[in-house]
Protein backbone atom coordinates (compact mmCIF):
# COMPACT_ATOMS: atom_id res chain seq x y z
CA UNK A 1 0.00 0.00 0.00
CA UNK A 2 1.51 3.34 -1.06
CA UNK A 3 1.37 6.01 1.62
CA UNK A 4 -0.09 9.39 0.70
CA UNK A 5 2.31 12.32 0.92
CA UNK A 6 0.87 15.25 2.84
CA UNK A 7 1.48 18.80 1.67
CA UNK A 8 2.63 21.73 3.82
CA UNK A 9 0.11 24.38 4.78
CA UNK A 10 1.47 27.37 6.69
CA UNK A 11 4.31 25.26 8.07
CA UNK A 12 2.31 22.21 9.09
CA UNK A 13 1.38 18.93 7.43
CA UNK A 14 -2.08 18.75 5.92
CA UNK A 15 -4.11 16.56 3.59
CA UNK A 16 -6.94 17.38 1.23
CA UNK A 17 -9.87 15.43 -0.17
CA UNK A 18 -8.25 14.08 -3.35
CA UNK A 19 -4.89 12.66 -4.44
CA UNK A 20 -2.86 12.20 -7.60
CA UNK A 21 -0.18 9.68 -8.51
CA UNK A 22 3.43 10.45 -9.36
CA UNK A 23 4.88 7.82 -11.70
CA UNK A 24 8.35 7.14 -13.04
CA UNK A 25 8.89 8.25 -16.64
CA UNK A 26 11.37 5.38 -17.00
CA UNK A 27 9.14 2.39 -16.32
CA UNK A 28 5.82 3.83 -15.15
CA UNK A 29 6.01 2.48 -11.60
CA UNK A 30 4.19 4.38 -8.86
CA UNK A 31 6.66 6.63 -7.05
CA UNK A 32 4.22 8.29 -4.68
CA UNK A 33 0.67 9.44 -4.09
CA UNK A 34 0.20 13.11 -3.23
CA UNK A 35 -2.64 14.80 -1.39
CA UNK A 36 -4.13 17.82 -3.16
CA UNK A 37 -5.06 20.98 -1.23
CA UNK A 38 -8.69 22.03 -1.38
CA UNK A 39 -9.66 25.56 -2.40
CA UNK A 40 -10.25 26.36 1.28
CA UNK A 41 -6.78 25.10 2.21
CA UNK A 42 -5.12 27.17 -0.51
CA UNK A 43 -7.00 30.19 0.80
CA UNK A 44 -5.81 29.39 4.31
CA UNK A 45 -2.18 29.22 3.16
CA UNK A 46 -2.38 32.52 1.29
CA UNK A 47 -4.17 34.25 4.17
CA UNK A 48 -1.58 32.96 6.65
CA UNK A 49 1.30 34.17 4.48
CA UNK A 50 -0.30 37.60 4.06
CA UNK A 51 -0.97 37.88 7.80
CA UNK A 52 2.64 37.17 8.74
CA UNK A 53 4.28 39.62 6.28
CA UNK A 54 5.23 42.24 8.88
CA UNK A 55 6.22 39.73 11.55
CA UNK A 56 8.45 37.76 9.22
CA UNK A 57 10.13 40.85 7.79
CA UNK A 58 11.08 41.83 11.35
CA UNK A 59 12.49 38.40 12.23
CA UNK A 60 16.11 38.69 13.39
CA UNK A 61 18.66 37.75 10.75
CA UNK A 62 20.14 35.02 12.94
CA UNK A 63 16.77 33.22 13.06
CA UNK A 64 16.43 33.18 9.28
CA UNK A 65 20.08 32.27 8.78
CA UNK A 66 19.87 29.41 11.29
CA UNK A 67 16.83 27.97 9.51
CA UNK A 68 18.58 28.14 6.14
CA UNK A 69 21.72 26.55 7.59
CA UNK A 70 19.60 23.76 9.03
CA UNK A 71 17.99 22.98 5.68
CA UNK A 72 21.39 22.97 3.99
CA UNK A 73 22.83 20.52 6.51
CA UNK A 74 19.80 18.24 6.43
CA UNK A 75 19.83 18.12 2.64
CA UNK A 76 23.46 17.06 2.80
CA UNK A 77 22.66 14.34 5.35
CA UNK A 78 19.85 12.97 3.18
CA UNK A 79 21.60 13.33 -0.18
CA UNK A 80 21.32 9.74 -1.36
CA UNK A 81 17.68 9.36 -0.33
CA UNK A 82 16.64 12.61 -2.00
CA UNK A 83 18.71 11.93 -5.12
CA UNK A 84 16.94 8.61 -5.59
CA UNK A 85 13.59 10.35 -5.16
CA UNK A 86 14.52 12.94 -7.82
CA UNK A 87 15.65 10.17 -10.14
CA UNK A 88 12.44 8.22 -9.61
CA UNK A 89 9.98 11.07 -10.15
CA UNK A 90 11.93 12.91 -12.84
CA UNK A 91 13.82 10.14 -14.67
CA UNK A 92 17.12 11.95 -14.10
CA UNK A 93 20.18 9.67 -13.99
CA UNK A 94 21.24 9.13 -10.42
CA UNK A 95 24.62 10.80 -10.86
CA UNK A 96 22.96 14.01 -12.06
CA UNK A 97 20.38 13.77 -9.28
CA UNK A 98 23.14 13.66 -6.67
CA UNK A 99 24.63 16.75 -8.27
CA UNK A 100 21.29 18.51 -8.00
CA UNK A 101 21.05 17.80 -4.28
CA UNK A 102 24.58 19.10 -3.84
CA UNK A 103 23.64 22.32 -5.59
CA UNK A 104 20.59 22.76 -3.35
CA UNK A 105 22.83 22.27 -0.31
CA UNK A 106 24.93 25.18 -1.57
CA UNK A 107 21.91 27.38 -2.38
CA UNK A 108 20.63 27.19 1.19
CA UNK A 109 24.14 27.72 2.57
CA UNK A 110 24.63 30.78 0.34
CA UNK A 111 21.25 32.10 1.48
CA UNK A 112 22.22 31.67 5.14
CA UNK A 113 25.43 33.59 4.53
CA UNK A 114 23.63 36.35 2.64
CA UNK A 115 20.92 36.61 5.31
CA UNK A 116 23.58 37.43 7.90
CA UNK A 117 25.01 40.33 5.89
CA UNK A 118 21.86 41.49 4.10
CA UNK A 119 20.48 44.97 4.70
CA UNK A 120 23.29 46.57 6.64
CA UNK A 121 22.14 49.77 4.98
CA UNK A 122 23.97 52.31 2.87
CA UNK A 123 24.61 55.77 4.29
CA UNK A 124 24.79 58.75 1.95
CA UNK A 125 25.74 62.31 2.89
CA UNK A 126 23.28 64.78 1.41
CA UNK A 127 25.31 67.90 2.15
CA UNK A 128 26.93 67.73 -1.28
CA UNK A 129 24.28 70.36 -2.03
CA UNK A 130 23.53 73.30 0.26
CA UNK A 131 19.94 72.18 0.71
CA UNK A 132 21.16 68.95 2.27
CA UNK A 133 23.29 70.46 5.03
CA UNK A 134 23.06 68.35 8.18
CA UNK A 135 21.18 65.57 6.40
CA UNK A 136 22.10 61.90 5.97
CA UNK A 137 20.20 59.32 3.91
CA UNK A 138 20.17 55.71 5.05
CA UNK A 139 18.91 53.26 2.43
CA UNK A 140 17.72 49.78 3.37
CA UNK A 141 15.79 47.07 1.57
CA UNK A 142 12.42 45.64 2.62
CA UNK A 143 10.39 42.70 1.27
CA UNK A 144 7.85 43.50 -1.43
CA UNK A 145 5.46 41.01 0.13
CA UNK A 146 4.52 37.35 -0.24
CA UNK A 147 6.29 35.49 -3.06
CA UNK A 148 4.46 33.01 -5.26
CA UNK A 149 7.16 30.59 -6.43
CA UNK A 150 6.20 28.44 -9.42
CA UNK A 151 8.80 25.74 -10.08
CA UNK A 152 9.38 23.43 -13.08
CA UNK A 153 9.93 19.68 -13.32
CA UNK A 154 13.47 19.56 -14.67
CA UNK A 155 15.27 20.47 -11.43
CA UNK A 156 12.54 19.57 -8.93
CA UNK A 157 14.67 20.32 -5.88
CA UNK A 158 17.21 22.95 -6.86
CA UNK A 159 14.85 25.26 -8.71
CA UNK A 160 12.51 25.12 -5.71
CA UNK A 161 15.53 26.04 -3.59
CA UNK A 162 16.15 29.06 -5.83
CA UNK A 163 12.63 30.30 -5.03
CA UNK A 164 12.47 29.44 -1.34
CA UNK A 165 15.94 30.21 0.02
CA UNK A 166 16.19 33.87 -1.13
CA UNK A 167 12.64 34.58 0.03
CA UNK A 168 13.30 33.24 3.51
CA UNK A 169 16.65 35.02 3.62
CA UNK A 170 15.00 38.44 3.23
CA UNK A 171 12.00 37.64 5.42
CA UNK A 172 9.44 37.33 2.62
CA UNK A 173 6.77 34.62 3.08
CA UNK A 174 6.55 32.21 0.16
CA UNK A 175 3.88 29.98 -1.36
CA UNK A 176 5.69 27.31 -3.38
CA UNK A 177 3.86 25.53 -6.20
CA UNK A 178 5.94 22.59 -7.46
CA UNK A 179 5.46 21.03 -10.89
CA UNK A 180 2.65 18.43 -10.87
CA UNK A 181 4.94 15.84 -12.46
CA UNK A 182 7.62 16.16 -9.76
CA UNK A 183 6.22 17.40 -6.43
CA UNK A 184 7.90 14.89 -4.11
CA UNK A 185 11.27 16.64 -3.87
CA UNK A 186 9.55 19.89 -2.90
CA UNK A 187 7.53 18.09 -0.22
CA UNK A 188 10.77 16.76 1.27
CA UNK A 189 12.01 20.34 1.35
CA UNK A 190 8.87 21.10 3.36
CA UNK A 191 9.82 18.38 5.85
CA UNK A 192 13.14 20.09 6.47
CA UNK A 193 11.63 23.57 6.76
CA UNK A 194 9.17 22.20 9.32
CA UNK A 195 12.14 21.32 11.55
CA UNK A 196 13.09 25.01 11.84
CA UNK A 197 11.81 27.87 14.01
CA UNK A 198 10.47 29.96 11.13
CA UNK A 199 7.11 31.65 11.89
CA UNK A 200 3.96 29.71 11.07
CA UNK A 201 2.57 31.01 7.81
CA UNK A 202 5.93 32.06 6.40
CA UNK A 203 5.99 29.17 3.95
CA UNK A 204 3.70 26.61 2.32
CA UNK A 205 4.24 23.91 -0.32
CA UNK A 206 1.04 23.41 -2.29
CA UNK A 207 0.98 20.70 -5.01
CA UNK A 208 -1.98 22.09 -6.94
CA UNK A 209 -2.73 21.43 -10.60
CA UNK A 210 -1.62 23.92 -13.25
CA UNK A 211 -5.21 24.90 -14.02
CA UNK A 212 -5.47 26.34 -10.51
CA UNK A 213 -2.45 28.58 -11.03
CA UNK A 214 -4.29 31.58 -12.58
CA UNK A 215 -6.25 32.17 -9.37
CA UNK A 216 -3.02 32.29 -7.36
CA UNK A 217 -1.36 34.52 -9.93
CA UNK A 218 -4.27 36.98 -9.74
CA UNK A 219 -4.43 37.06 -5.93
CA UNK A 220 -3.54 40.57 -4.79
CA UNK A 221 -2.02 39.22 -1.57
CA UNK A 222 0.80 37.67 -3.64
CA UNK A 223 2.55 40.72 -5.15
CA UNK A 224 5.73 38.92 -6.25
CA UNK A 225 5.77 36.05 -8.74
CA UNK A 226 8.87 34.01 -9.45
CA UNK A 227 8.24 31.65 -12.35
CA UNK A 228 10.54 29.18 -14.11
CA UNK A 229 9.16 27.47 -17.20
CA UNK A 230 8.18 28.08 -20.80
CA UNK A 231 8.16 31.48 -22.44
CA UNK A 232 4.53 30.99 -23.46
CA UNK A 233 3.33 30.52 -19.89
CA UNK A 234 5.73 33.04 -18.38
CA UNK A 235 4.70 35.93 -20.58
CA UNK A 236 1.03 35.01 -20.21
CA UNK A 237 1.50 35.42 -16.45
CA UNK A 238 3.22 38.77 -16.91
CA UNK A 239 0.50 40.07 -19.24
CA UNK A 240 -2.23 39.00 -16.82
CA UNK A 241 -0.75 40.91 -13.84
CA UNK A 242 1.23 43.86 -15.26
CA UNK A 243 1.07 45.65 -11.88
CA UNK A 244 2.89 42.81 -10.08
CA UNK A 245 6.61 42.17 -9.86
CA UNK A 246 7.40 39.13 -12.01
CA UNK A 247 10.73 37.34 -12.28
CA UNK A 248 10.60 35.05 -15.31
CA UNK A 249 13.28 32.42 -15.95
CA UNK A 250 12.22 31.07 -19.31
CA UNK A 251 13.54 29.06 -22.23
CA UNK A 252 16.54 29.12 -24.50
CA UNK A 253 18.18 27.38 -27.42
CA UNK A 254 21.70 27.82 -26.15
CA UNK A 255 24.62 28.00 -28.54
CA UNK A 256 28.19 26.79 -28.16
CA UNK A 257 30.54 28.71 -30.46
CA UNK A 258 33.81 27.05 -31.46
CA UNK A 259 36.15 29.58 -33.05
CA UNK A 260 39.12 28.98 -35.34
CA UNK A 261 41.77 29.40 -32.64
CA UNK A 262 40.28 26.47 -30.67
CA UNK A 263 42.00 24.09 -33.02
CA UNK A 264 44.34 21.58 -31.39
CA UNK A 265 43.26 17.98 -30.99
CA UNK A 266 43.15 18.52 -27.24
CA UNK A 267 40.99 21.62 -27.70
CA UNK A 268 38.51 19.87 -29.96
CA UNK A 269 38.36 16.76 -27.79
CA UNK A 270 37.49 18.93 -24.79
CA UNK A 271 34.87 20.90 -26.69
CA UNK A 272 33.30 17.79 -28.20
CA UNK A 273 33.12 16.02 -24.86
CA UNK A 274 31.55 18.98 -23.12
CA UNK A 275 29.09 19.57 -25.96
CA UNK A 276 28.06 15.90 -26.03
CA UNK A 277 27.60 15.76 -22.26
CA UNK A 278 25.68 19.01 -21.90
CA UNK A 279 23.43 18.62 -24.90
CA UNK A 280 22.18 15.41 -23.30
CA UNK A 281 22.38 15.81 -19.52
CA UNK A 282 18.90 15.86 -17.94
CA UNK A 283 17.88 14.33 -21.33
CA UNK A 284 18.36 17.83 -22.74
CA UNK A 285 15.71 19.18 -20.36
CA UNK A 286 17.67 22.21 -19.22
CA UNK A 287 17.18 25.76 -20.41
CA UNK A 288 20.93 26.05 -20.98
CA UNK A 289 21.60 22.64 -22.47
CA UNK A 290 23.54 22.90 -25.74
CA UNK A 291 21.08 22.98 -28.63
CA UNK A 292 23.20 24.71 -31.28
CA UNK A 293 26.88 24.30 -32.11
CA UNK A 294 28.19 27.13 -34.26
CA UNK A 295 31.67 26.24 -35.49
CA UNK A 296 34.15 28.10 -37.66
CA UNK A 297 34.72 26.42 -41.01
CA UNK A 298 38.40 26.02 -40.11
CA UNK A 299 37.53 23.47 -37.39
CA UNK A 300 34.03 22.36 -38.38
CA UNK A 301 34.73 19.01 -40.05
CA UNK A 302 37.12 17.80 -37.36
CA UNK A 303 34.76 18.93 -34.61
CA UNK A 304 31.72 17.25 -36.16
CA UNK A 305 33.39 13.85 -36.20
CA UNK A 306 34.42 14.22 -32.56
CA UNK A 307 30.99 15.46 -31.45
CA UNK A 308 29.15 12.58 -33.13
CA UNK A 309 31.52 10.05 -31.56
CA UNK A 310 31.16 11.65 -28.12
CA UNK A 311 27.37 11.72 -28.39
CA UNK A 312 27.27 8.07 -29.41
CA UNK A 313 29.39 7.24 -26.35
CA UNK A 314 26.75 8.63 -23.98
CA UNK A 315 25.32 5.84 -21.83
CA UNK A 316 21.53 5.62 -22.08
CA UNK A 317 18.95 3.64 -20.14
CA UNK A 318 17.86 3.03 -16.57
CA UNK A 319 18.38 6.23 -14.53
CA UNK A 320 19.22 4.20 -11.43
CA UNK A 321 22.24 2.69 -13.20
CA UNK A 322 25.45 4.45 -12.18
CA UNK A 323 26.72 4.31 -15.78
CA UNK A 324 23.69 6.03 -17.30
CA UNK A 325 24.31 9.49 -18.70
CA UNK A 326 20.97 10.03 -20.45
CA UNK A 327 17.66 8.87 -19.04
CA UNK A 328 14.10 9.35 -20.26
CA UNK A 329 12.30 12.62 -20.77
CA UNK A 330 9.71 13.55 -18.17
CA UNK A 331 6.91 11.87 -20.14
CA UNK A 332 6.16 9.98 -23.32
CA UNK A 333 4.30 13.02 -24.63
CA UNK A 334 7.47 15.09 -24.23
CA UNK A 335 9.48 12.48 -26.13
CA UNK A 336 6.87 12.34 -28.90
CA UNK A 337 7.09 16.12 -29.31
CA UNK A 338 10.88 15.93 -29.68
CA UNK A 339 10.48 13.09 -32.18
CA UNK A 340 8.04 15.13 -34.25
CA UNK A 341 10.37 18.14 -34.39
CA UNK A 342 13.33 16.01 -35.51
CA UNK A 343 11.20 14.20 -38.10
CA UNK A 344 10.00 17.57 -39.43
CA UNK A 345 13.61 18.82 -39.69
CA UNK A 346 14.78 15.70 -41.55
CA UNK A 347 11.83 15.89 -43.93
CA UNK A 348 12.76 19.52 -44.63
CA UNK A 349 16.34 18.57 -45.55
CA UNK A 350 18.35 18.33 -42.32
CA UNK A 351 20.99 15.60 -42.19
CA UNK A 352 20.61 13.11 -39.34
CA UNK A 353 24.10 12.17 -38.17
CA UNK A 354 23.12 9.97 -35.24
CA UNK A 355 20.11 9.16 -33.06
CA UNK A 356 16.59 10.03 -34.11
CA UNK A 357 14.88 7.09 -32.42
CA UNK A 358 12.28 7.05 -29.64
CA UNK A 359 11.31 4.25 -27.26
CA UNK A 360 8.55 5.23 -24.86
CA UNK A 361 9.63 8.33 -22.94
CA UNK A 362 13.27 7.89 -24.02
CA UNK A 363 14.73 9.62 -27.06
CA UNK A 364 18.17 8.69 -28.35
CA UNK A 365 20.85 11.40 -28.21
CA UNK A 366 20.56 13.02 -31.62
CA UNK A 367 22.78 15.18 -33.83
CA UNK A 368 21.69 16.95 -37.00
CA UNK A 369 23.45 19.14 -39.56
CA UNK A 370 22.21 21.32 -42.44
CA UNK A 371 19.15 22.41 -40.47
CA UNK A 372 16.75 24.58 -42.52
CA UNK A 373 16.13 27.92 -40.82
CA UNK A 374 12.35 27.70 -41.07
CA UNK A 375 11.95 24.47 -39.09
CA UNK A 376 10.52 24.34 -35.58
CA UNK A 377 13.81 22.91 -34.32
CA UNK A 378 15.69 25.94 -35.63
CA UNK A 379 13.35 28.44 -34.00
CA UNK A 380 12.21 26.93 -30.70
CA UNK A 381 13.65 25.34 -27.57
CA UNK A 382 13.68 21.57 -28.12
CA UNK A 383 14.06 20.68 -24.43
CA UNK A 384 15.32 17.25 -25.39
CA UNK A 385 18.57 15.45 -26.24
CA UNK A 386 18.97 17.01 -29.68
CA UNK A 387 21.95 18.94 -31.03
CA UNK A 388 22.28 20.86 -34.31
CA UNK A 389 25.57 21.75 -36.04
CA UNK A 390 26.18 24.93 -38.05
CA UNK A 391 29.21 25.96 -40.14
CA UNK A 392 30.16 29.67 -40.25
CA UNK A 393 33.01 31.77 -41.63
CA UNK A 394 34.65 33.83 -38.92
CA UNK A 395 33.86 35.38 -35.56
CA UNK A 396 31.38 37.99 -36.78
CA UNK A 397 29.26 35.38 -38.53
CA UNK A 398 29.39 33.13 -35.47
CA UNK A 399 28.19 35.88 -33.14
CA UNK A 400 25.46 36.90 -35.60
CA UNK A 401 24.26 33.28 -35.68
CA UNK A 402 24.04 33.18 -31.88
CA UNK A 403 21.95 36.36 -31.90
CA UNK A 404 19.65 35.09 -34.66
CA UNK A 405 17.23 33.74 -32.08
CA UNK A 406 14.28 35.02 -30.10
CA UNK A 407 15.97 33.59 -27.01
CA UNK A 408 18.99 34.91 -25.11
CA UNK A 409 19.82 32.95 -21.97
CA UNK A 410 23.48 31.89 -22.10
CA UNK A 411 26.13 31.16 -24.72
CA UNK A 412 29.45 29.34 -24.62
CA UNK A 413 32.46 30.55 -26.60
CA UNK A 414 35.47 28.30 -27.12
CA UNK A 415 38.39 30.65 -27.71
CA UNK A 416 41.82 31.25 -26.20
CA UNK A 417 41.87 34.95 -27.10
CA UNK A 418 40.99 37.36 -24.31
CA UNK A 419 40.08 40.15 -26.71
CA UNK A 420 37.63 37.80 -28.42
CA UNK A 421 36.16 36.91 -25.04
CA UNK A 422 35.47 40.57 -24.30
CA UNK A 423 34.05 41.13 -27.79
CA UNK A 424 31.73 38.18 -27.18
CA UNK A 425 30.65 39.67 -23.87
CA UNK A 426 29.76 42.91 -25.65
CA UNK A 427 28.20 41.44 -28.79
CA UNK A 428 26.19 38.42 -27.68
CA UNK A 429 22.56 39.12 -26.74
CA UNK A 430 22.41 36.76 -23.78
CA UNK A 431 22.34 36.89 -20.00
CA UNK A 432 25.64 35.04 -19.60
CA UNK A 433 28.72 34.26 -21.72
CA UNK A 434 30.82 31.26 -20.70
CA UNK A 435 34.31 31.34 -22.21
CA UNK A 436 36.19 28.10 -22.83
CA UNK A 437 33.16 25.96 -22.03
CA UNK A 438 29.54 25.21 -22.92
CA UNK A 439 26.64 27.56 -22.10
CA UNK A 440 25.33 25.00 -19.61
CA UNK A 441 27.66 26.13 -16.81
CA UNK A 442 25.82 27.72 -13.91
CA UNK A 443 27.15 28.60 -10.48
CA UNK A 444 24.24 29.06 -8.10
CA UNK A 445 25.67 32.21 -6.53
CA UNK A 446 26.13 34.11 -9.82
CA UNK A 447 23.40 36.16 -11.53
CA UNK A 448 21.38 33.92 -13.83
CA UNK A 449 18.73 34.97 -16.29
CA UNK A 450 18.15 35.99 -19.86
CA UNK A 451 17.16 38.69 -22.32
CA UNK A 452 14.70 38.76 -25.20
CA UNK A 453 12.20 35.92 -24.74
CA UNK A 454 14.38 34.14 -22.18
CA UNK A 455 12.87 36.18 -19.38
CA UNK A 456 13.25 39.13 -17.04
CA UNK A 457 15.03 39.46 -13.72
CA UNK A 458 17.84 37.43 -12.25
CA UNK A 459 18.20 34.46 -9.94
CA UNK A 460 21.32 33.55 -8.00
CA UNK A 461 20.80 33.94 -4.28
CA UNK A 462 21.92 37.52 -3.65
CA UNK A 463 20.34 38.73 -6.91
CA UNK A 464 17.00 37.09 -6.13
CA UNK A 465 17.09 38.68 -2.68
CA UNK A 466 17.38 42.08 -4.33
CA UNK A 467 14.57 41.08 -6.69
CA UNK A 468 12.23 40.23 -3.81
CA UNK A 469 12.86 43.52 -2.01
CA UNK A 470 12.75 47.26 -2.66
CA UNK A 471 14.80 50.22 -1.46
CA UNK A 472 13.38 52.51 1.21
CA UNK A 473 15.29 55.61 2.20
CA UNK A 474 15.43 57.17 5.68
CA UNK A 475 16.57 60.82 5.85
CA UNK A 476 17.99 62.05 9.16
CA UNK A 477 18.03 65.80 9.74
CA UNK A 478 20.08 68.16 11.86
CA UNK A 479 23.21 66.04 12.09
CA UNK A 480 26.73 67.33 12.64
CA UNK A 481 28.23 65.42 9.76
Amino acid sequence: MTATHAFWLAGREATGETTFDVTSPWDGHLVGRVSVPTEAQVEEAVAAAHAVVDEFAATPAHVRAAALDHVSKRLAERTEEIARLISAENGKPIKWARGEVGRAVSVFRFAAEEARRFNGGEAQRLDTDAGGTGRLALTRRFPKGVVLGIAPFNFPLNLCAHKVAPALAVGAPIILKPAPATPLSALVLGELLAETDLPAGSWSVLPVANDRMPALVQDERLPVISFTGSDTVGYAIQRSVPHKHCTLELGGNAAAVVLADWSSEEDLDWAAGRIATFSNYQAGQSCISVQRVIADAAVYDRLVAKVVAAVEAQGTGDPTDESTDVGPLVSEDAARRVESWVDEAVAAGATLLTGGKREGASYAPTVLADLPADTTLAREEVFGPVLTLHRVEGEAAAFAAVNDSKFGLQAGVFTHDMQTAFRAHRALEVGGVIVGDVPSYRADQMPYGGVKQSGVGREGVAYAMDDYTYERVLVLTGLAL
